[in-house]
C-alpha cells in the first residue's frame, strides 16, 4: 500500500532539496510527485554536468513532458531536430515524441520538468540502477 499525501498540504522545498536520483552525469531532484499530487502531475529538476548525454533517445506513452530552462544551456532533441533551452525558455513536448537531452556546453545546465500526468517517478530507481551498472 502506498502512503498518500494530502494533495492539499503546502510543500516548500528549498534548492537542492527533493528526492535526489544520481543517474550518472545527470541528476534528478524531484520536487513533488504522485505521492504528493495523487498522481495528476510530478516535477523534477533535471541537472547536467558539462559536456554530457542524457538518458539517450526515448518516448512517453502516457505522459506529455514540460521543459523550462533554469541554468544554462540544454539540447533537447524533439524527433529528429535538436533545440537549444536556456533559462527561461519553454517546451512541451507531447506523449508519444521521440526526445533526448544533452549539455553540449562547458557550463552546467539545468531544467525544470513536469510530467502529465505523474506516475513516470516510479521508475526512477531502477533508472538509477542502470546508471549505476553502466
Amino acid at each position: 500500500m502506498k502512503h498518500k499525501n494530502n494533495d492539499t498540504d503546502t510543500i516548500i522545498l528549498k534548492s537542492g532539496e527533493g528526492r535526489i536520483y544520481n543517474c550518472g552525469t545527470m541528476t534528478a531532484i524531484f520536487k513533488s510527485d504522485e505521492n504528493e499530487t495523487n498522481e495528476k502531475y510530478s516535477i523534477s529538476e533535471w541537472w547536467l554536468e558539462p559536456n554530457s548525454g542524457g538518458p539517450g533517445p526515448h518516448q512517453h506513452e502516457e505522459n506529455d513532458e514540460i521543459f523550462y530552462g533554469i541554468e544554462g544551456t540544454t539540447s533537447i532533441l524533439v524527433g529528429d531536430k535538436w533545440i537549444d533551452v536556456d533559462r527561461g525558455t519553454f517546451l512541451r513536448i507531447p506523449r508519444n515524441t521521440i526526445h533526448d537531452f544533452a549539455n553540449k556546453t562547458d557550463e552546467k545546465s539545468g531544467l525544470l520538468n513536469f510530467f502529465i500526468p505523474g506516475g513516470f517517478e516510479k521508475n526512477m530507481p531502477a533508472i538509477e540502477k542502470w546508471f549505476d551498472e553502466k
